[in-house]
């Protein structure tokens, strides 16, 4: 049985159209080893995810001319579950999305709904069966029983691939992927983290614990990206990696060239 292609993916922040199709001209010239995009959902931004995937597909091609696949974000809490899904149309066109529960800062400045990502996972799946609706998971949040407790009540809802928060340890993704189903396919993550605030904020808001050697340096996140992705083409997973704060070509240039 031959493995799967890898697949590799940068996250771009929707600020705005403008944005979106500058830092994917960025991506086509200089980033070839992408051929995947994926949104994340930021209230603080007007441009909602499904509408920058569709800005980001149709601003530019790939260097062989194919269009870039694109995964928007949805946050579960935003979905009123008495109004037709936003995002059904793109949805149908890029053939896949995540559903994450969404920031709970946020909520206070936007309309949320007493949903969880598994009732609008049961939901998408029941509307749009044929798109692919991958689940998040957490490393850092609780304890990997309790975490894979909630990443089987996802998959029973109808989430049929995973999409990790950022690691900064290939031990501890190592650790994840000895538990994680065989069948489906997994998206790692990588983020810049460029200063000691920046460190501050992943410990306090989503209790990562660094290992040791991490460092704040380019050199050491360049390197990391470089090793998650390795990571996963050698289980035959896909890879996403997020610049923070950092300029994507400062961040991702030379390592996503295709190499």
């Amino acid at each position: 049985m031959s493995t799967p292609r890898t697949r590799i993916s940068v996250e771009l922040v929707p600020r705005s159209e403008e944005s979106v199709r500058a830092e994917m001209q960025q991506v086509s010239e200089h980033l070839t080893g992408v051929d995947t995009i994926n949104i994340p959902d930021l209230v603080k931004f007007e441009l909602r995810s499904w509408a920058a995937t569709q800005v980001a597909r149709e601003s530019t091609a790939r260097g062989d001319g194919t269009a870039y696949r694109t995964i928007p974000h949805i946050r579960a809490a935003d979905v009123d579950p008495d109004a037709p899904l936003p995002m059904a149309a793109e949805a149908r066109r890029t053939g896949e999305l995540l559903v994450v529960s969404g920031d709970d800062a946020d909520y206070f400045h936007s309309a949320t709904y007493p949903v969880d990502a598994v009732d609008v996972i049961r939901r998408i799946r029941a509307e749009l069966p044929e798109v692919r609706i991958y689940a998040g998971l957490d490393p850092y949040r609780q304890s990997m029983t309790t975490e894979m407790r909630y990443l089987d009540r996802k998959l029973a809802a109808g989430a049929s691939g995973i999409f990790t928060q950022p690691f900064f340890d290939t031990h501890l993704m190592a650790a994840w992927a000895s538990v994680l189903p065989r069948d489906i396919p997994v998206w790692w993550g990588a983020t810049s983290v460029t200063t000691d605030g920046a460190m501050g904020y992943w410990r306090r808001r989503n209790r990562v614990v660094f290992p040791g050697g991490f460092d704040t340096s380019m050199t050491w996140q360049r390197d990391f990206a470089r090793r998650v992705v390795d990571f996963a083409r050698e289980r035959g997973h896909h890879a996403y990696l997020m610049p923070v704060r950092a300029p994507l070509l400062d961040y991702l240039g030379g390592v996503l060239d295709g190499s």
